[in-house]
């Protein structure tokens, strides 16, 4: 039985695009309030991170089908204010979250309201922050699944983390220590010791010209899994670290073109693997998500720094994401 709502209106504020193209493609204005189908959940938004797989897109350098006028974003937190008839455990004004929308052929968050398919949407933990919540969301899932479901990360296992500064490393970091994981990790020389309180074993500047020897000395050539998620990626490096039958998962960088070692890839059963929160099926996000509101719920996934903007600085927030001025920084909408 669909659950009474009063006061949903007919109209919404929303950041949408006509077309693929820059930012500046990004619209502000009215859209009618979706209807939801079946086995959907009408959502009254609070919040929406901005996350840099939107302005790709928004661009078309991430192809995907896009039903237009397309309403920008991927994730949200918000209430559920009304559910499809085949819809059972949601009541009204609960609060609840999503971190796959706007892709394949899904509408994007950046609204008053949004649409979400029941099998996407998960209650949000009491003690949790709205904003904080949702500028975690995406790169704790992002972490999980590469380092659970693709990477196969046991407890006991030397896990390397490039990139552990960065908001999909942070949230790596904190997963990866939970899991009774040996964690090390590479950033700049100013993010070291947050690494170490986030979770890692020891942490070494990227920087350093002896980097490879100090990694080499650091993981006795026993890394288990190797995650590199600034998108730099050296696999020379990561074969020569890597232990027997260790595992490569590849999630960042999609204008890399490093060599591969072929050869000590495949005298050391070597796996690499790619990786797209994108391509996750819904089993595999509940799994995730299930994970995601256990540290939530702990206080242990806290974003370094939330930026609030108004809805109406969707086009900004891409600006300057795609700029490089958004780094340490999560950008999060709020209608109204």
């Amino acid at each position: 039985m669909s659950v009474p709502v009063i006061s949903v209106p007919t109209v919404m504020d929303a950041a949408w695009i006509g077309e693929r193209g820059s930012p500046d493609a990004i619209r502000y204005g009215k859209l009618p309030v979706p209807s939801p189908g079946p086995t959907d959940v009408l959502v009254r938004v609070e919040a929406v991170a901005v996350n840099p797989v939107d302005t790709l897109v928004r661009s078309g350098r991430y192809d995907t089908p896009l039903p237009f006028p397309f309403v920008v974003g991927r994730d949200l937190v918000g209430t559920v204010a009304a559910c499809g008839p085949g819809v059972t455990g949601l009541a009204a004004g609960e609060r609840v979250w999503c971190n796959s929308l706007g892709h394949a052929g899904r509408q994007g968050p950046s609204a008053e309201f949004a649409v979400v398919p029941t099998d996407r949407l998960y209650s949000l933990p009491d003690s949790a922050d709205p904003l904080e919540a949702v500028a975690v969301l995406h790169p704790a899932a992002s972490a999980y699944l590469a380092l659970i479901t693709h990477g196969k990360l046991r407890a006991g296992d030397t896990v390397l983390i490039a990139g552990g500064a960065g908001h999909v490393g942070r949230a790596a970091i904190v997963i990866a220590a939970h899991a009774g994981a040996r964690v090390l990790v590479t950033a700049g020389a100013d993010d070291l010791d947050e690494c170490r309180r986030l979770g890692a074993e020891a942490a070494f500047d990227y920087r350093d010209p002896d980097l490879a020897g100090t990694l080499q000395e650091a993981a006795r050539g026993q890394v288990d899994l190797h995650l590199d998620t600034s998108g730099n990626h050296d696999l020379d490096l990561a074969a020569d670290l890597a232990a027997r039958r260790g595992r490569i998962v590849l999630m960042a960088g999609m204008g890399a073109r490093p060599e591969v070692p072929i050869g000590r890839i495949y005298t050391r059963d070597l796996s690499l693997e790619g990786f797209a929160i994108s391509t996750a099926t819904t089993a595999e996000l509940d799994e995730a998500a299930a994970r995601v509101n256990q540290l939530l719920a702990a206080g242990a996934l806290v974003p370094r720094r939330v930026e609030r903007l108004p809805l109406s600085g969707a086009a900004e927030a891409h600006r300057r994401i795609e700029a490089g001025e958004a780094r340490g920084v999560r950008l999060v909408l709020t209608p109204g």
